[in-house]
């Protein structure tokens, strides 16, 4: 008897997302119903739950197909959604492309965002797809990981075939021929690195011209690393661990305050700086100059004091236009002057401010109008409101939230319109600049203030409904009536 032969029309079945429990985490469920998510000797309740329910999360241990309970009417359905949800918005998830058959990865994702939901949209063979300029593969110890600044999640490549794929998308193709080239990942790879702008859809148009096809006029003028940079040393768009966490404490020796001394002969300055006549104002303020963390809400900044302070610091002192030297159709540029320097001329550094407790001002978000002297409301919601002014307390390390919290956020185009290679570098620049003239007019009015480190971009996106690569936060500086001037430095 001839062996049964394989059918044709059988088709392998298409590999399916689940979502896990990232390694590091544990569930606990209670007697009364609770759920909490347990690491690092920490936990987050997650809610009360049903018996089955508390039953049925135990798969995500090892992974729980988001078709068995996505979409789904079940009341256990619903409740399982609700909890995979929840896990995700707290960063306590990673999802798994994998066929059912075997247990060979295909990609892990990992989120960057607290709202990223894996999604696979709708590609058609007629579609061309191309790689993104921003997209980059790198090894992360025993892994090999697929980033973009723009994405909300990374992907552990685990299947040598999709890295060799992605060296093909360097050029643009057309799906109904990639589909027929060795090594094609699949539509659900393609779709999902998609939905993350790692790859990006091509429109009819056509040309070579593939910088100016990918997003908006903004995002044309952003070099890869500076907006890799920028994405990756603030909060909201990554998941790495940031912040004073001391990461080599255990493997080098702290680094000295003060640089060994080169060999050779010195030039001792001390007496001549001792035979100085007076001590200048500025000098004087230089020398007072410290940051103040704890703020006296008995006695808060009054409007009155912020608008001197504004004043001085930030308003527009005078505009003018001049020509680019590109012949007669050159184009005409604006440019301002104001009370600290700016590279260029170009003054991209905006002000908002996030208003605690401020007397005569209500409680808000705010934008400083620096060329009309003038605070113009923004209908953010109270409760993104208080998660900036607690992280900012958080940041500080203090008792209270600041008074009154400014947040320098960039237009980054009025820079990277002009500059090539250095544009981030020139507003970290300026934002340092700007930080050393909000301390000098801090201490010269007798108010407090402090410069903090880390900002969330993602944040402030939300609350301004700007998207983060047209203007996002640079710099952050809390400023109010301080409890103990002088106290802490």
């Amino acid at each position: 008897m001839r062996a049964p032969g394989k059918n044709k029309g059988q088709r392998t079945a298409p590999p399916a997302i689940s979502a896990r429990l990232s390694a590091h985490i544990g569930l606990e469920a209670h007697a009364d119903g609770t759920i909490d998510a347990c690491f690092d000797g920490q936990s987050v309740g997650l809610g009360k739950f049903s018996t089955g329910a508390a039953k049925r999360a135990q798969a995500l241990r090892t992974g729980l197909p988001l078709s068995a309970f996505a979409h789904r009417g079940g009341a256990i359905d619903k409740e399982i959604d609700l909890l995979v949800r929840r896990l995700a918005r707290s960063g306590l998830l990673e999802y798994r492309l994998a066929h059912s058959s075997d247990d060979n990865e295909l990609v892990v994702i990992e989120p960057q965002m607290p709202d990223y939901w894996p999604q696979t949209p709708k590609l058609g063979n007629a579609d061309t797809i191309v790689l993104s300029r921003f997209a980059y593969l790198r090894r992360r110890g025993n892994d090999m990981v697929l980033e973009s600044p723009r994405a909300g999640a990374l992907f552990r490549i685990c299947d040598p075939k999709i890295a060799a794929a992605l060296a093909v998308l360097s050029t643009p193709q057309k799906i109904s021929r990639f589909r027929r080239q060795d090594g094609f990942p699949g539509i659900e790879v393609i779709a999902l690195l998609v939905d993350c702008q790692i790859l990006f859809k091509l429109d009819a148009t056509g040309g070579d011209g593939l910088r100016a096809r990918e997003g908006d006029d903004n995002l044309v003028l952003w070099d890869f690393h500076d907006l890799l940079f920028h994405t990756h040393s603030t909060e909201g768009r990554q998941a790495n661990p940031l912040g004073g966490l001391y990461p080599y404490a255990g493997a080098i020796a702290p680094p000295p305050a003060v640089r060994p001394r080169w060999p050779g002969k010195k030039i001792d300055l001390r007496e001549l700086a001792a035979a100085s006549e007076t001590i200048s104002p500025v000098a004087t303020l230089l020398h007072g100059r410290h940051s103040t963390r704890d703020f006296d809400d008995r006695q808060p900044i009054t409007l009155a004091e912020l608008s001197r302070f504004l004043d001085h610091t930030a308003r527009v002192q005078s505009k003018w236009k001049g020509g680019l030297d590109l012949g007669d159709d050159g184009p005409v540029l604006e440019y301002t002057s104001r009370p600290y320097p700016s590279g260029g001329s170009a003054y991209e550094v905006e002000l908002y401010l996030a208003v605690g407790n401020c007397e005569g001002l209500a409680r808000g978000f705010y934008h400083y109008d620096a060329d009309r002297h003038a605070l113009v409301p923004i209908g953010a919601r109270m409760q993104d409101l208080d998660v900036m002014l607690s992280a900012a307390q958080f940041a500080m390390d203090a008792a209270g939230a600041p008074q009154i919290l400014i947040t320098m956020a960039a237009r980054f185009s009025r820079i990277s319109w002009k500059y090539s290679s250095i544009a981030y570098s020139l507003i970290l620049k300026d934002v340092g600049v700007l930080l050393q003239t909000f301390y000098m007019m801090a201490t010269d009015m007798g108010l407090g203030g402090c410069a903090i480190g880390s900002t969330n971009i993602d944040l402030f996106a939300k609350m301004t409904g700007i998207e983060f690569h047209v203007e996002g936060r640079v710099g952050l500086f809390a400023i109010g009536r301080g409890m103990k001037p002088g106290a802490s430095g």
